[in-house]
């Protein structure tokens, strides 16, 4: 956690609030120190953990956070978790992700997390204050790699979504409601259990952990 004031800004100049966050703190300095020669980016955060990320989130009030996948002591890409936390409680803080790791099913991973970006590290200065100042205006911002992934994605992938049956959508839909389990199997006349297994179902489905998770995503998506 840090809590250093940010330089001074050049009058007129609205700079983009950023948190770092990357399990090694030498990394962390390492592009702070880049970052802040840059006029359109003031780091206010920074982060080697989940949790101390989302008390930096609630305490800096960042437009972005650049996130790592791997986090220490953490699941194996807890980075994921981080941004699916990150967008459910905090939707107009846009997450980007900046790291070593570049393969389909992560940069999939990622994006349905709800990540705006997806670069390496080995991203220039340019192209990461560049991917910040999109991703910070609701953009999306991919370098060649991660964006020809999302595009083969788009292109070819099955979405388990779409395999959503008229039931599922009618749990999910209660469950935007705000119905307790007990509840959706007074109003769809089933048993409790077979309410759980249909939020199991559209958990997988929807590719997320928990029914909050699940709702959020159906909404983004307009599934409900």
């Amino acid at each position: 956690m840090d809590r250093r004031a940010p330089a001074p800004q050049p009058a007129g100049i609205r700079p983009i609030r950023t948190v770092l966050v990357d399990d090694h703190a030498l990394l962390r300095e390492g592009l702070r120190s880049l970052l802040d020669r840059d006029d359109e980016v003031v780091v206010v955060g920074e982060a080697g953990s989940y949790d101390v990320a989302l008390a930096e989130v609630a305490h800096c009030t960042p437009d972005v956070v650049v996130v790592d996948l791997k986090l220490t002591a953490g699941t194996e890409y807890e980075g994921l978790r981080l941004i699916r936390e990150i967008n459910s409680r905090y939707p107009s803080v846009a997450s980007l992700v900046l790291t070593t790791f570049l393969d389909d099913d992560l940069v999939v991973r990622a994006v349905r997390a709800g990540a705006r970006g997806y670069v390496v590290k080995d991203v220039d200065t340019t192209e990461l204050v560049r991917a910040i100042r999109t991703v910070s205006t609701g953009g999306s911002a991919f370098d060649p790699r991660s964006a020809a992934i999302v595009l083969r994605t788009v292109s070819g992938e099955h979405d388990p979504a779409a395999d959503l049956t008229d039931r599922e959508r009618q749990v999910l839909k209660l469950m935007a409601d705000g119905k307790s389990n007990a509840q959706i199997g007074q109003t769809l006349f089933i048993s409790e259990s077979t309410v759980k297994f249909h939020i199991r179902n559209v958990i997988r489905k929807l590719d997320v952990t928990k029914r909050t998770d699940a709702v959020y995503v159906a909404s983004k998506r307009g599934l409900i």
